[in-house]
């Protein structure tokens, strides 16, 4: 008599919630916000990624994410980072988080772009939507290497008055104009879709 085999018990991966984050760049008014829809099981070093391209960051610089006291990001072999870092694309967001609802993600030590990432809503997985994908915001991402936040107030003073001494150069610096309100939803998401989770 043929003794029948048991199947072994494997664990069902249930799909990830989504997280509706609200990014937005500290120290200037009026706000320069996005409203962001990631998957929870997304990596850190993937978030940056969207970020970036939620945001307008063309990239290229530093940048880390804290949560509470833990320090997250790309971890430099012949560098000891300070405070330690913990190495981004190994943890998720969900994980990282943990009961936390917010976090701080820094891009561009030099000119030390400070974003408040605030999880709003977590809302359950749906298939048929595009993630990540950008359902709102407001206001120009500042350009790269400006200066910071007080580097982009002198740049908005400079192009917006045509006596300042560095009006011409500063609009010849960003390509001959720039409107600090413009937010164009569906050109963020164009940049999003370009991006594979």
């Amino acid at each position: 008599m043929a003794v029948a085999r048991k199947t072994p018990l494997r664990a069902v991966k249930t799909p990830a919630s989504i997280y509706q984050l609200r990014i937005e760049l500290q120290y200037l008014k009026p706000a320069i916000w996005r409203r962001v829809l990631v998957p929870a099981s997304i990596r850190l070093s993937q978030l940056h990624v969207a970020i970036l391209r939620s945001m307008g960051w063309q990239g290229g610089h530093m940048h880390e994410f804290v949560i509470g006291e833990t320090h997250y990001g790309q971890t430099e072999p012949d560098y000891h980072d300070y405070p330690p870092l913990i190495r981004e694309d190994r943890v998720t967001l969900e994980k990282s988080l943990g009961a936390a609802t917010t976090l701080r993600y820094v891009y561009d030590f030099g000119d030390d772009w400070e974003h408040k990432i605030k999880v709003e809503k977590v809302l359950p997985h749906d298939p048929g939507l595009k993630l990540p994908h950008c359902i709102a915001g407001a206001n120009a991402c500042p350009p790269e290497d400006v200066g910071g936040p007080s580097g982009y107030i002198e740049f908005l003073d400079a192009i917006s008055d045509p006596g300042h001494e560095e009006h011409e150069s500063m609009l010849e610096w960003i390509g001959g104009a720039f409107d600090p309100k413009a937010f164009d939803i569906a050109e963020v998401n164009e940049r999003l879709a370009g991006f594979k989770l």
